[in-house]
């Protein structure tokens, strides 16, 4: 290029070629991309100018390169300012976009809920504890001895049919009750003895109110003078607490063969106080659990003088505890893990 006027009329078609193209420019990447490529040193329009160096007379390069410093700092300055203007829109677009309305109603999170079972469980754990019971735990997988013969159950007694237990062996089976638990305790351990032991137990039994697997605790006292007296005065404690202060307990006779005496224990309705309606049948009471004074067979096996010590048992179903406490109506609902069931019920 051996004229300057030939430089000003290029460096004028350059400025007019950039006013075109930023005007089609919407981005602040738009931006960057197109500065890039007009200031480029290799093929830019802008930084390719001080290649053609060489090509000006000597007297000329000063003004030449002050030329093309000119429109160099022109385009920087028209980049830089759209450059600006460009994120400051899109700033402001982001932050309406990110705006949170604090007026708005906030989402309602859910929470957990401890299984119906769960719940009635820790509060008869409770319950008793505070009356100075330990728990024990026991085996789901018992032996026919634990399980029958050391509670004072007759080879031929119905429990004992297949029918009616699950056997793993000959010897083996799931247990039935978790009565099986105070001989494992009366055998280790001398008086005196205060325990509950809860846990799965299984029978084969399947209907509304029934289950296979289902939930139990039972419950041991084993000292000098225990008596059907302290027994009572023990759950009249209990139902007060699970049921309310008005709930009142009543002992039938019956027939357990680790207990004797043995008994029903009712309760008197504590959906209509007595009065009588659906819940009680009309009666105005409600089996919950049996019990009884410890059979002194069963003391003897287990090695325990029945004539310096008696106790007393009792054995309360977890499930029907809740089922009772919640007004479920079927024992079925308790293993389905319905949340509109269980979000119900939360103690």
């Amino acid at each position: 290029m051996a004229e300057l006027s030939e430089l000003s009329e290029k460096l004028s078609a350059i400025k007019s070629q950039i006013e075109s193209d930023l005007a089609g420019i919407t981005s602040s990447k738009g931006i960057f991309e197109y500065r890039k490529s007009v200031m480029d040193s290799k093929e830019g329009k802008i930084g390719s100018l001080m290649k053609e160096m060489g090509k000006i007379p000597k007297e000329q390069k000063a003004e030449y390169g002050k030329m093309v410093n000119e429109i160099r700092n022109w385009a920087t300055e028209k980049f830089d300012a759209l450059d600006a203007e460009f994120k400051a829109a899109e700033q402001k677009a982001r932050y309406e976009a990110e705006a949170i309305d604090v007026t708005l109603p906030s989402k309602k999170l859910k929470k957990g809920y401890l299984h119906p079972n769960t719940q009635v469980r820790n509060q008869i754990v409770d319950i008793f504890g505070s009356m100075g019971f330990s728990v024990y735990e026991g085996n789901e997988i018992e032996t026919d001895h634990y399980n029958f013969t050391a509670l004072n159950i007759p080879q031929d007694h119905p429990s004992r049919d297949m029918q009616d237990t699950f056997y793993l062996s000959p010897e083996f089976l799931l247990r039935t009750q978790t009565s099986a638990g105070q001989v494992h305790v009366m055998e280790s351990q001398q008086p005196p003895i205060k325990i509950i032991s809860p846990g799965k137990v299984f029978r084969s039994d399947d209907d509304a109110t029934h289950s296979p697997m289902f939930s139990q605790m039972e419950g041991l006292v084993v000292d000098e003078g225990i008596t059907l007296c302290d027994l009572q005065g023990m759950l009249d404690v209990f139902v007060k607490k699970i049921f309310g202060e008005e709930t009142r307990t009543r002992l039938r006779p019956s027939y357990f063969p680790f207990t004797e005496p043995s008994v029903e224990v009712d309760v008197s309705c504590f959906q209509c106080g007595g009065k009588g309606c659906k819940l009680c049948k009309g009666t105005g009471w409600i089996e919950v659990l049996g019990a009884g004074v410890v059979n002194k067979k069963v003391l003897e096996g287990c090695g325990i003088d029945s004539d310096k010590y008696s106790g007393l048992a009792f054995g309360i179903g977890i499930d029907r505890i809740a089922m009772l406490k919640y007004g479920i109506n079927n024992i079925k609902l308790l293993f389905e893990s319905d949340l509109r069931v269980l979000e119900q019920i939360d103690d």
